[in-house]
This record gives structure tokens, C-alpha cells and sequence, in this order.
């Protein structure tokens, strides 16, 4: 049986280790859905939050899709500058 939090948590370490962006903004993103399929909002969110601030940093077009799954979820508002 494949631990997927165990691989998940590993890419995460070294995504962090290599300072890859976009890596971390699409596997945080995987967290969060995965928290979202567990049904723990306040995990979805912390992952969510995560992915949104690498994509920010990185400039990644994913930002403002990640800024309307946390308004959904009321933990941010809608950012207008990232819907051009």
C-alpha cells in the first residue's frame, strides 16, 4: 500500500529544499484537495493558503483560482487585480 501523505509530505520537503514555486503552489493545491475529499475545512484552507501564496510569489496564473477556493471558504477575499 502507497502512504500518498508520507510521498505528498516528502515532495513538499524537497520542493521546499529546491525553493521551486510552482512545485509547491501544485502540491500544496493536491493537499488541499485531498483535505477537501477528508472533509477538514480547516486543513483545506491552510494548504489552500499555502498554494495561494507560492503561486503569488511566483506570479503563477493558478493565484486567482486559488483566491476564489478561500473566498468559498470565506478565508479571503476576492483579490481584483488577479482576475485580468
Amino acid at each position: 500500500m502507497v502512504d500518498v501523505r508520507s510521498d505528498l509530505d516528502a515532495a513538499l520537503l524537497a520542493a521546499h529544499a529546491k525553493g521551486d514555486g510552482f512545485e509547491l503552489s501544485r502540491l500544496y493545491a493536491d493537499a488541499a484537495d485531498q483535505a477537501e475529499r477528508d472533509q477538514d475545512t480547516d486543513a483545506v484552507c491552510f494548504f489552500l493558503t499555502q498554494a495561494y501564496v507560492s503561486a503569488l510569489e511566483t506570479g503563477l496564473p493558478s493565484a486567482s483560482v486559488l483566491n476564489q477556493r478561500l473566498v468559498q471558504y470565506g478565508r479571503e477575499v476576492v483579490q481584483a487585480d488577479l482576475m485580468s
